[in-house]
Parts: structure tokens; C-alpha cells; sequence
């Protein structure tokens, strides 16, 4: 790890207020709307109420957004010759890669923080433990999706590749079951898309793969759907990520 590296990276986000606005405070927001300022917040479900599941869900919107906000734009810079740069100095690329991942889960950490804590404010209620475990998944799950900015870093390789990649995320958290609650074709669709698995597992601890759709109907999940999910979305991406690294350097 490079400290000077990971003190410039945090430096520079901290001073991009749009992107951290998309990040913390629009996920933070959609939480108090649609979660906290709703009559039915405070109805059980699991081991918590309503405004805790609503909660995660708007925890891995932000920082899912925000892993790909990062990988996205490391793509970018070494696409447009920052790794070249780097190449003149004695960083080595284990050491970029690895101040790259910790900035990706400090970054991830600031939605998760601002949404839980507004969360305990508001009434969000649940065991502690499933406090705990709901936040460490989604961070795990996040980091993970910092592939997916990869891939759009090193496909478009300009800087709308970041907005391109953040942009899609609202689709996917459509099609993955994240703002409402999908029934019927539409949840058998999402359990292919890539935010859906990473939803589930951090809702499982709160209701233990129960659901309900929106025609009102009780359903339950197993927890390997999820996991598959997460595992072959991970797989494609990082085979994705490859693939383009080997074609960027055979342009070269």
C-alpha cells in the first residue's frame, strides 16, 4: 500500500461534489422518501421492519455506485496513459491495485455510513447482529462491482465511461429488484441481472429469503440463487476485465 497514492485518490473524490452527491446523498434521500417518510416504514418484516429493509437496499444502490465510480474511472487513467506515469516510478502495480481497492472500500463505506445512521435516526429497527452483517455484505458486494467499472473504463476508455457505467446502475437496480418490488416475469428477469444477487444476500440476514411481491404474495428464496447470481456475475466480469486489459495492450 501507498500511502502518498490512496492520499491523493481520497483528496481528489473528496472534492468531485457531484460524484459524491450521486453517491451518499441521493441514495440517503431515496432512503427517507420512499423508506422512512412512508406510513408502512414501521410494519415488521423479519427481523426488522419495513424502513430497515428498504434501508439496504438503498446502502447497495450507494455503494454499488460508488465501487463503480472508482473502477471506472482507474480504467480511464491507465487507458490514457497515468499508468505509464506510474510506470516511471517505483510503484508497483500490486501496490496501484491494492490502494485502488481501499480507496473503492473507503468510498463504499461513506454511503453505507450516512444511510445506516439516518437509518437509526428514523426508526429503522432490527437485531443488531443483522445491522452488522447487512453492512459487511454490502460492502463485500460493492467492492466486487468495482469490475463492472472496469469493464466500461476499458471498453469506452473516455471519461463518459464512468457516467455510462453509473447511468446503467439505475437500470439494473430497476431490473434487480432494489426500488420496487417486482412479481410475475419480471422478478424471474431480474434474478438474471447483475445487482440482484448482491441485493438478496445482504437483505437474507433481515428476512431470511422471504419476500413479497407486489401483487401482496409471501414467497421464499434459497440462499444459492443469490449466491449463484453473485458468482456468475463476478465470473463474467472479471473474464470481461481481462479480455479488454489483453486487447488494450495488443492496440499498444
Amino acid at each position: 500500500m501507498n500511502p502518498t497514492i490512496i492520499s491523493l485518490e481520497l483528496k481528489r473524490l473528496a472534492r468531485d461534489y457531484v460524484g459524491l452527491f450521486f453517491i451518499a446523498v441521493l441514495p440517503a434521500f431515496m432512503y427517507v422518501v420512499f423508506g422512512a417518510a412512508q406510513t408502512f416504514a414501521q410494519e415488521d418484516i423479519g427481523r426488522g421492519n419495513v424502513a430497515l429493509y428498504i434501508m439496504i437496499s438503498m446502502a447497495v444502490y450507494g455503494a454499488v455506485t460508488a465501487t463503480v465510480s472508482v473502477g471506472g474511472s482507474s480504467a480511464v487513467e491507465r487507458m490514457q496513459g497515468w499508468g505509464r506515469q506510474l510506470g516511471l516510478t517505483p510503484l508497483r502495480d500490486a501496490s496501484y491495485v491494492g490502494a485502488k481497492a481501499l480507496v473503492a472500500m473507503i468510498v463504499a463505506c461513506i454511503p453505507i455510513g450516512l444511510i445506516y445512521a439516518i437509518g437509526s435516526a428514523t426508526g429503522a429497527k432490527g437485531d443488531a447482529w443483522v445491522w452488522l452483517a447487512t453492512a459487511g455484505i454490502t460492502l463485500f458486494g460493492a467492492c466486487l462491482f468495482a469490475l463492472y467499472g472496469l469493464v466500461f473504463g476499458l471498453a469506452f476508455t473516455s471519461e463518459s465511461a464512468v457516467g455510462a457505467a453509473s447511468g446503467s446502475l439505475v437500470i439494473f437496480a430497476f431490473l434487480g429488484n432494489i426500488f420496487i418490488p417486482l412479481s410475475g416475469v419480471m422478478l424471474t428477469i431480474a434474478k438474471f441481472t447483475p445487482l440482484y444477487g448482491i441485493v438478496s444476500l445482504a437483505r437474507y440476514p433481515l428476512t431470511e429469503g422471504y419476500s413479497v411481491d407486489m401483487d401482496g404474495n409471501l414467497s421464499h428464496e434459497a440462499l444459492w440463487v443469490p449466491l449463484v447470481n453473485v458468482g456468475v456475475w463476478t465470473l463474467i466480469l472479471a473474464l470481461l476485465t481481462v479480455y479488454l486489459v489483453r486487447r488494450g495492450r495488443d492496440r499498444q
